[in-house]
């Protein structure tokens, strides 16, 4: 008997190491693949935060612009600064063919005249003298600088030709290109061009549709949950309410796209394309989250607070109100921020509402077009040109970033305000 004991105690262990073993194995599995994901994602996109600038010596004739000796300003913003521009560039290789020419307009952004424009506007006194210029190079002069671009292939293979290559590298010797933090990655909109896009307009995008989703959501799913929760009868009426509520917790979120695009867009006529719509059809998808996350957090405030309130002649609605709600905040609040970062990093619902259109304006309200985070990966996902893949992981790592900090926010609202009941 004791050796059957034994050999059974023997077992027992050996298959808690076992389950301890593989446990641990599913862990470190996560973990690794979790690392592996990030270097990939930091590794690709941390170049985006930096910008390469060529400095180019710009003369500013006042004869070129068509300019008196004392301009005033809106003299300045009219001025014609496209000769000038150009010359700037030209003067780069004064022996340059017009061929030639044509290849040094390229090396810097169609911006360039903008950039040149702001420097004379930001100080009127370089009217008539020559002042070296920071200008954003293109974005395979911008990968070549970051070692992004393989100069070994045929110049046929290439978008950057061995004279512009042969340029760059003398700006390169003379001190004349930098790189600099990419502030216009978060300050300008979507553009074709890879070294001017930003995610300004996706961004504040996300922030009006995540606003307009917290403003109808949050009241409509605690009001719910409320009436489900404390005074709603229990009989199969209400008992096929919780099971739809559930069911639609599961349900894909292409098919709130559908819906949105059926009936905001088809049926109420709603303007395309905004932060308005894809709110509203966020806001759908987050409902039943929300209501679950405060019914469970109804349920968790201690029967014996309402019998106390009761008790005490409070009636149901003052005991609901006064007591049972305010005690289960914390619970609720976490689970609505995480319902939210959850719709944040929704791409499917927004595509189908139109949301995936080319904006490159930032909205200043929730009626105005604009894109938002995730589908701004999946747009410049589809480019091929080497400046939009950083981006794209750079887009990511803001994206995590957001959601990480609505996840540490719920964690420490439930820290804060949750109480512990023995």
């Amino acid at each position: 008997m004791n050796k059957n004991k034994e050999k059974l105690l023997a077992k027992r262990y050996s298959s808690e190491k076992r389950f301890q073993f593989l446990g641990k194995s599913a862990i470190f599995m996560a973990l690794l693949f979790l690392a592996i994901f990030i270097f990939k994602i930091f590794s690709t996109g941390y170049t985006a935060f930096q910008k390469t600038w060529l400095i180019v010596p710009v003369n500013f004739d006042a004869e070129t612009m068509y300019l008196d000796a004392n301009p005033s300003k809106e003299d300045l913003e009219d001025a014609d600064y496209f000769e000038i521009s150009l010359q700037s560039m030209f003067n780069l290789d004064k022996n340059a063919n017009e061929k030639q020419q044509n290849e040094l307009k390229k090396m810097v952004s169609y911006f360039f005249e903008r950039e040149i424009k702001q420097e004379l506007i930001n100080d009127p006194s370089l009217l008539g003298k020559t002042k070296d210029v920071y200008i954003t190079a293109s974005d395979d002069l911008d990968q070549v600088f970051k070692g992004n671009y393989p100069r070994d292939l045929p110049e046929n293979q290439r978008r950057v030709t061995d004279y512009q290559l042969k340029i760059f590298d003398q700006l390169v010797e003379q001190g004349k290109v930098e790189s600099k933090f990419n502030l216009s990655f978060f300050t300008y909109p979507d553009s074709r061009e890879a070294e001017l896009a930003g995610i300004a307009s996706s961004f504040m995008g996300s922030i009006f549709s995540i606003l307009v989703c917290l403003a109808i959501a949050f009241p409509v799913a605690v009001l719910a949950a409320i009436y489900l929760e404390e005074f709603a009868p229990k009989n199969r009426f209400t008992d096929f309410i919780e099971v739809n509520i559930n069911n639609l917790a599961a349900v894909p979120s292409i098919v709130f796209g559908l819906l949105g695009l059926g009936i905001l867009l088809a049926v109420f006529q709603l303007p395309r394309s905004t932060p308005l719509v894809g709110g509203i059809t966020l806001s759908l998808m987050t409902l039943p989250t929300i209501i679950i996350a405060c019914r469970a957090s109804l349920k968790a405030v201690p029967p014996s607070i309402r019998e106390a309130a009761l008790a005490m002649g409070a009636s149901r609605m003052q005991t609901t109100m006064h007591h049972t709600v305010p005690l289960s905040m914390p619970g609720t609040l976490s689970g609505t921020i995480i319902g939210l970062a959850q719709a944040l990093g929704e791409t499917a619902p927004l595509i189908l509402i139109g949301m995936v259109a080319f904006v490159n304006t930032i909205p200043g309200s929730p009626m105005d077009p604009a894109a938002s985070l995730p589908v701004q990966i999946y747009i410049w996902a589809e480019s091929a040109e080497r400046g939009f893949v950083e981006k794209v992981s750079a887009c990511i790592m803001v994206l995590l970033g957001f959601l990480i900090v609505m996840n540490l926010f719920a964690q420490i609202i439930r820290h804060k305000f949750e109480k512990k009941w023995s």
